[in-house]
């Protein structure tokens, strides 16, 4: 059975003051007071530890900058922790960044392979299922133009279609997929809602709370990168509302 182990999980970040040092900066740089640093650190997540098992609907809450997305993307093997352990048993399917692996100047089809084969489908799976990805994203007519020409909406079908394609044991979702027009967003949230039953695990972030409720048996809040509550989502989304922190 699928199941998801954190244990002390950390990762930090390095923030350059200087975001384009100049030659001046640089020389700056090299009579710096000792003690000054042209960085600082960041952690984004620190010392984070939960256990997710199969059945396990779970919803992640905090403000924007409380380490959501970068919690999941230490799941899908984005980011490196620089402390601690994650382990993940079972299929991946992320839809995080939806199309963040696509290049412009490939054409839709030979996107479906590059994204595909990031995604970690084989090329015969990405074989059996280009005309159903092709088709649900309502494309054919333009599978052959480069990326780069696509509407975001367009883009965005793609993506989504390719993401969802295939069954998998934990379903990864970063707010609820929001693209092109109400015939395909009404496809979309029935595939969605399709892969969350299927799916041995659903772990999703979204600020929609009623959602969150709705779909999920568990919530975790994160703030500051620390996770503060871990339970039913009544009783999180509530305290997460009313900032009850130490509770």
């Amino acid at each position: 059975m699928s199941s998801i182990s954190i244990e002390n999980l950390s990762i930090k970040f390095r923030i350059y003051h200087d975001s384009s040092p100049s030659l001046k900066d640089y020389f700056a740089n090299l009579f710096r007071r000792k003690g000054q640093s042209a960085y600082s650190d960041f952690w984004a997540v620190k010392d984070v530890s939960c256990e997710i098992n199969a059945g396990d609907r779970v919803g992640i809450v905090g403000h924007n900058g409380a380490g959501k997305s970068t919690l999941l993307k230490a799941l899908c093997r984005i980011y490196e922790s620089s402390d601690g352990l994650v382990s993940v048993d079972g299929r991946l399917a992320p839809l995080l960044e939806i199309g963040a692996g696509f290049h412009p100047e490939f054409t839709g089809r030979e996107n479906i392979y590059l994204n595909g084969a990031i995604l970690g489908y084989t090329k015969q799976q990405l074989k059996e299922i280009e005309p159903e990805v092709i088709a649900f994203a309502e494309l054919e007519e333009f599978i052959d133009t480069p990326v780069k020409y696509y509407s975001t909406g367009m883009y965005m079908r793609l993506a989504f279609s390719l993401a969802t394609a295939m069954h998998t044991d934990i379903l990864i979702l970063d707010e609820v997929f929001a693209g092109g027009d109400a015939a395909f967003m009404a496809k979309a949230r029935a595939r969605m809602h399709e892969m969350i039953d299927k799916a041995n695990i659903m772990i999703m972030v979204s600020h929609d709370h009623e959602l969150i409720k709705s779909l999920c048996n568990r919530v975790i809040w994160l703030d500051h990168g620390k996770l503060v509550g871990d339970g039913s989502p009544e009783e999180i989304v509530q305290r997460y509302l009313l900032g009850k922190v130490n509770e």
